[in-house]
Parts: structure tokens; sequence; C-alpha cells
């Protein structure tokens, strides 16, 4: 407890002293309970409630420390002796140290200890990964009434929000192939800008529905530590045409307000549709603004990676297409991914089965039908008051999920 408390302290007192650095320098677990109004403002200001949120409070054990002052009128915590404080946590906090950066960049000029701040900030998660950073960037944006009017048509994600994790999504060789580039990207945004290759970091995903598209996003949102603003073209294609243009250029300027951020447009061919030379006049100024919004936007300059998804790629005319520096492919899933979907997906549950056997009888199946088997499967088991699943088990979801699918088909 006391290690953890004189961290916290050294690290609010190092913070005020040194403006260059920033909140990204703070481990995630302290920057959280340091949040008021949605940011870090300097002086922070260490009391008895923030100790104990991060280390637990012991006041007779904390009073032990001839460097330490616990004022119980306004119940701040502070240093009495800065330099003292430093050695004694040079002596008991090492560890802490080196993955604390704004330990590690005082530190640093303790020849003895080894210390490096650019090997700490590798642990380091960014503070827009933070719900709590979020949260107020949001807060911001809803003063403007035109844009809290659009907010309440998306869906903003903190990465800490998102249950799908890239290594329980099952991809084809090729798209972690495509995935790993991105990640690449954002890590060299600045070398990326100094060369000149601006033009990077926007995504076109097509397949049918099912197969990975939207949770393939929203892991990348996990993975890469971003925020996910996450919008269907449906909900802000206002019933008067005109609205629909302004709610293009609302959603990408949203994009930018939260950067570094994921933009991800489903339903991309309900807007950016072929077309023809008897089309509305409003539907062609709609679909200009989002190719011109597209073009105003990009990875390296905004810190926006813009990822759309369709169902019906064929919708979608030759101009559209030229705006994404890559299209990935989300076919039906190949067997050795519907295996694999099978193995993470059953993983946890007891039960005896024949993979191999399922993977034969689900040719043709996406990604999530295959979830929905096993879905199926164990809600029937629990009917029965069974934790056990038995092959038979998922064999007849099987034949319930392709009776739903001929069902669906056949209107």
């Amino acid at each position: 407890m006391l290690v953890k408390a004189v961290e916290l302290l050294l690290t609010a007192e190092i913070f005020n002293k040194y403006d260059a650095l920033s909140e990204d320098d703070i481990p995630k677990e302290i920057r959280k309970i340091l949040y008021s109004n949605g940011g870090i403002k300097r002086p922070l200001v260490i009391k008895e409630s923030t100790v104990r949120n991060y280390a637990g409070y012991n006041e007779k054990e904390l009073k032990k420390l001839p460097f330490v002052d616990v004022n119980a009128f306004n119940k701040q915590i502070k240093l009495t002796s800065f330099e003292i404080a430093a050695r004694w946590m040079a002596k008991n906090g090492i560890e802490f140290i080196k993955r604390n950066p704004v330990l590690a960049y005082y530190f640093e000029n303790y020849d003895s200890l080894n210390i490096s701040y650019e090997d700490a900030r590798k642990h380091i998660q960014p503070k827009h990964s933070d719900a709590e950073w979020l949260k107020g960037v949001i807060e911001e944006l809803s003063r403007d009434e035109a844009t809290a009017e659009m907010l309440s048509l998306v869906r903003i994600f903190s990465p800490e929000e998102i249950d799908d994790d890239v290594s329980d999504v099952v991809l084809e060789d090729y798209q972690v192939k495509e995935i790993r580039k991105i990640e690449i990207a954002m890590e060299e945004r600045e070398w990326l800008r100094n060369v000149g290759l601006k033009e990077i970091g926007k995504l076109l995903f097509i397949g049918p529905p099912g197969t990975g598209k939207t949770t393939t996003a929203r892991s990348l949102s996990k993975k890469l530590f971003l925020p996910l603003v996450e919008v269907k073209l449906s909900m802000i294609t206002s019933q008067f045409l005109g609205e629909t243009s302004k709610n293009i250029e609302k959603v990408f300027e949203i994009a930018k307000r939260l950067s570094p951020c994921i933009l991800f447009i489903d339903e991309f061919d309900y807007v950016a549709k072929t077309r023809t030379s008897d089309e509305h006049a409003a539907v062609k100024r709609a679909v200009n603004t989002l190719l011109k919004s597209i073009d105003e936007i990009n990875l390296v300059e905004d810190g926006v990676l813009l990822i759309a998804a369709t169902n019906h790629p064929s919708l979608l005319d030759a101009a559209v297409w030229r705006r994404f520096d890559k299209i990935v492919e989300f076919p039906e899933p190949s067997e050795s991914v519907r295996k694999r979907i099978f193995e993470i997906s059953l993983s946890k549950i007891p039960g005896d089965y024949d993979i191999g056997r399922l993977v034969r009888e689900t040719d043709g199946f996406t990604g999530s039908e295959v979830k929905l088997i096993v879905r199926e499967a164990v809600l029937s088991a629990l009917l029965e008051g069974r934790k056990n699943l038995t092959m038979d088990d998922l064999l007849k979801a099987v034949e319930d999920v392709k009776e739903r699918l001929k069902l669906k088909n056949s209107y």
C-alpha cells in the first residue's frame, strides 16, 4: 500500500513540475482516478479519497513516512520533502518507476537505476482509450445543439466498452495481414506524414451478413485503443433529403473531434449507390457530400481510420470504390475458419463432440450462424437441466438453424 501511495504522490508532484509531460504519460490506473470534468488539469491535488481509490488508505501507516503530511482539515495529502520521497521510492519501488512514465521521466537522471522513459511509455495505454476521456469529449460536443442532435444518431464506444477481442475474431490470413498494416500505419503516422503518404486508412469491408465485418471493426477499436464511432447510413438519411448532406458532414466532423478514432460506416450502399441520370438532385448532393467527406479525411493527417461496410458491393459505383485504398473481402468462412470458430465458441463449454463433423455439416454457414448453433445447443441443454453438451445437442441445433435459414430465404 505504501509504495503505491508514494507512487501516486510523486506522480502528481512530478506531473505538476514538468509541462513536457502529458496525460498520456500517467499510467491508466492512476489516470482514471484523477479525471475531473472529463480531463486532467494541473495542478493535481491528492486527497485521502484519491489514495484510497488507488492504493487503499491506512492513515496510521502513511503518517509513519517522514516526508508525508496528511491535512486533517481539507483531507489533502502532500509531500513535505520531494527529494527524500524520491530517494525512498528509488529504494523501495523500482518496479513501479519502470512502468510509470511520469516517474521514469524524473528518475531517468538517476544513473544507478538504469531507468528509461521511452521503455516506460511502451507499457502505457493512451488517454483516448479511457471511457472517462471519451465521456468528457462527448459532453463538450453536446454543448453544440446541432452536434448534440447528431450524437443521438450515432453510437460511440470507448475501447473499454468493446466486448469483441481481436484474438477471438477468426480471420483469413489476408485479412489479418491488412489489419496488421493498419496497426503499423497507426504507429508510424509521423513518418508517413513526413514522406508524403497520406491517403492511408480507408478500408471497405464487403461480404454477406454475418461474416464478421462489424465484429472486426469493433475488435480493432479494442486492439488499437481507439474510440469507435459507429453509424448506419440509414439512420442519418433524413426524410428531408436536404438534411442528409448536413448529417453526413456532421458525422465526419464528430470523428475528427474524437481523433484518434475509428469511424465505422455500416450499410454504406444506402446512400453511396450507383447514380443514375434521373436520380433525385438531393440524393446526388448527399452522395457527393459523402465522397467529398471521404476525400477530406485520412488516418495520417486526421487520426481517423475510416471503415465502411456493405453487404451489397454491386450497388457502389466506380467513384465510390476509388476512395478506398483497400478492399477487404469477408466471404462465407472456409472450413478452417469454421473449425476455429467452433473451437473458440466451445472452448469453455464441457461436453463431448466431433468438431470435424460439425464443420462438414455447416458448409455455407456464416460465422454468426456457427455461433448461433452453439448458443441454441447450450440453451436447449440448460432447458433440460444440463450444462454438458452432447453431439446430439449440436447436430439438432445445426438442423434448427438450417430450418431457420430456409424460412428466411422463403420470403
